[in-house]
């Protein structure tokens, strides 16, 4: 966190000024008394900003709401786990729409300014009289932020929320934000589900391109298992309410706003790739020295996602080459004479090359919960970060029983 930042302790979504939220349980999954519907409502309209998979089966959550997003407007969006309603037709398409009325009515606004996500097994069809009786049930609070953020769990083993503030032009603002994901996670674009929120006043075209911006440094460079889902997305609202004038382009104000966005998509994020299924470890990459900022994250991504690598670091095996192998088949331009790696802060290849290292004191140091490793390709100034975990056991058990 940041000087100018501060951690709003115990908060997400609701977080900011003018956020309801609400969840229940209303039978959709199959261990009775979990959370599993929820809503996340604005008492004023609020600009809204989104980012969806580029899974050619988009689920009928995501087709829905894409369109609506696109207009610019929304009033909030309703959610549930445990069926990912992806894969199921002209029927999916039909309850997308109608759970999405359901919630409108609920709160007194049109249809169209109510966004819908959904998550869980692909080709389900929405258990609709459960959403339907669970709605008319769920109550929206402005206390209902934390709640809502454990409706959306799948695999998670623990919810995923922060809210921060901070100061522009003399005035307080929040931004606020929760997720979800463990496995199915290596986004193109967001990551399985997640919901910001602020209370700042921005248009709507600067706010996507504001998202867009965070979410390339953010979801875009995580990865649990190389699997894209078809249901990720990511929605933004602003709705205004904190006061103050709009947000203005290039501005200090502007500035700090998406300074805060940062943080919270950086975290949630990072929280979702320390979380991924059956993981111990959080791994961090860091690429440096690269030609382009396109040839960093490829390459960071790549090392993140390795399968190799992540077996690596779950048996603290300080194999150094998996990571140059890895750059390698990236399509970040690469001089392998210039190219230097460093597990845990050690260096242990340089030119492209071993170089003697303490291997025992290595593998101790790849056995924190947070490994850390650096890259440094030796032909720019460009930078990112990406963020993986590590490949275990209990990943191949949770997967080989995910419907059964």
């Amino acid at each position: 966190m940041t000087n100018e930042l501060q951690r709003v302790e115990g908060e997400g979504v609701t977080a900011p000024q003018g956020y309801l939220a609400g969840s229940i349980a209303a039978g959709i999954k199959a261990t009775a008394g979990r959370l599993d519907l929820g809503m996340l409502v604005s008492e004023r309209p609020a600009a809204v900003a989104g980012t969806f998979t580029t899974s050619s089966f988009a689920a009928a959550p995501v087709l829905v709401s894409r369109e609506r997003v696109a207009r610019g407007r929304a009033v909030g969006v309703v959610f549930n786990s445990g069926c990912a309603n992806a894969c199921t037709g002209e029927r999916g398409l039909s309850d997308a729409r109608q759970m999405a009325e359901l919630a409108a009515r609920k709160v007194g606004a049109p249809a169209e300014v109510m966004l819908v996500a959904s998550t869980g097994v692909i080709g389900v069809p929405l258990p609709m009289e459960k959403i339907v009786a669970g709605l008319e049930r769920l109550e929206l609070t402005r206390q209902g932020g934390p709640q809502a953020a454990l409706s959306i769990m799948t695999t998670d083993s623990r919810p995923k929320l922060l809210a921060v503030e901070f100061e522009a032009d003399g005035r307080r603002y929040r931004v606020g934000g929760m997720a979800k994901g463990a496995g199915m996670i290596h986004p193109n674009m967001a990551t399985m589900l997640a919901f910001v929120t602020t209370d700042v006043a921005v248009e709507p075209s600067l706010l996507q391109r504001l998202l867009r911006q965070s979410v390339g440094a953010s979801f875009n460079m995580i990865s649990v298992d190389r699997d894209t889902s078809t249901n990720d997305s990511v929605y933004l609202f602003a709705n205004g309410a904190a006061g103050g004038p709009m947000l203005a382009e290039g501005s200090p104000a502007a500035a700090a706003f998406s300074a805060a966005l940062d943080v919270v998509c950086g975290y949630l994020a990072q929280a979702i790739a320390g979380d991924g299924e059956g993981a111990t470890r959080l791994i961090e990459v860091e690429v440096r020295g690269a030609y382009t900022l396109a040839d960093a994250r490829a390459a960071a991504r790549a090392v993140a996602g390795s399968n190799l690598v992540k077996a690596a670091i779950h048996g603290a095996d300080p194999n150094w080459g998996r990571v140059l192998g890895a750059i390698g088949y990236s399509t970040a331009q690469v001089d392998p004479g210039r190219t230097s790696v460093a597990l845990a802060g050690q260096v242990v290849a340089e030119g492209g090359v071993g170089v003697p290292f303490d291997r025992a004191a290595v593998r101790e140091l790849l056995q924190t919960e947070r490994v850390r490793i650096e890259v440094d390709l030796g032909l720019g100034d460009a930078r990112a970060l990406a963020w993986g975990c590590d490949l275990t056991e209990q990943y191949v058990v949770e997967n080989s029983e995910y419907t059964t």
